[in-house]
């Protein structure tokens, strides 16, 4: 918790959270729970993590008072700029990151966005629309990933028996089914929406694992497989050709 309130700049959480931070501060001098040891005998690196962005006070106080919130966002993935009126409805901590669970007035629906790239936000008069719990988490909770929707699809994975050692023991969604194989293959199947962030974490590990169905996610894959080999040939690599060629057989 305390690093919690560390990663968002001592802005709003300080502010308001401040009798917790000084009990926290407490907890560590309690000698039966030894808590002083903590600073150096308890690790959390921060791997690939981004800060919160200037704009964070600004979408957590709007958040919590229930106000709309005009913002001004640069997406990366369109490399553009826009202007929008949103209605916030949770701020998540996620993978390093934080994002903001919205409903988008000009897109009249739920949306995600990465805090750290609302390059401006202003608190609006306006009362929040509010969503309820169980529509936020159908849509943001049901499939695989931060980018949300509802899960339409089904990925079904297959370990190498080496691999399955440790994905076997990990949860990749709340709604997930894994099962042994007699072969030693562990086989996995995720609910999803949108592949972008699956196809990520699938290539991560290699050869190690295949993807069964459904075909568009195989295709998607092998397209992501095909394009690192192409660059790859560009530059000689012929090593690191070697090592993802029998994916593609």
């Amino acid at each position: 918790m305390q690093r919690l309130l560390k990663d968002v700049g001592g802005g709003l959480l300080a502010d308001h959270l401040g009798p917790l931070s000084k009990r926290l501060e407490e907890l560590t001098r309690h000698r039966r729970l030894n808590l002083g040891e903590a600073a150096s005998r308890l690790r959390f690196p921060a791997i690939a993590s981004r800060p919160p962005g200037p704009a964070f006070q600004t979408v957590a106080s709007a958040t919590l008072q229930r106000k709309k919130i005009w913002v001004e966002y640069y997406a990366r993935g369109t490399d553009e700029r826009s202007e929008r009126t949103v209605s916030p409805q949770r701020v998540t901590h996620y993978r390093e990151s934080w994002y903001l669970d919205c409903w988008d007035e000009g897109k009249e629906a739920l949306r995600c966005f990465s805090i750290d790239r609302v390059l401006r936000a202003t608190i609006l008069e306006q009362k929040a629309l509010d969503v309820s719990d169980a529509e936020l988490d159908a849509h943001f909770a049901s499939s695989y990933g931060i980018f949300g929707g509802l899960a339409d699809k089904l990925a079904v994975l297959q370990f190498t028996s080496e691999r399955a050692r440790w994905v076997a023991d990990e949860i990749w969604h709340p709604l997930q089914q894994g099962k042994w194989l007699a072969s030693g293959d562990y086989k996995l199947r995720i609910p999803y929406n949108n592949p972008r962030e699956l196809v990520m974490d699938i290539l991560r590990y290699g050869p190690d694992v295949i993807v069964i169905e459904p075909q568009s996610l195989i295709d998607e894959v092998k397209r992501q497989i095909s394009r690192a080999l192409t660059r790859y040939d560009e530059c000689g690599c012929q090593q690191i050709m070697s090592y993802w060629q029998p994916m593609m057989s």
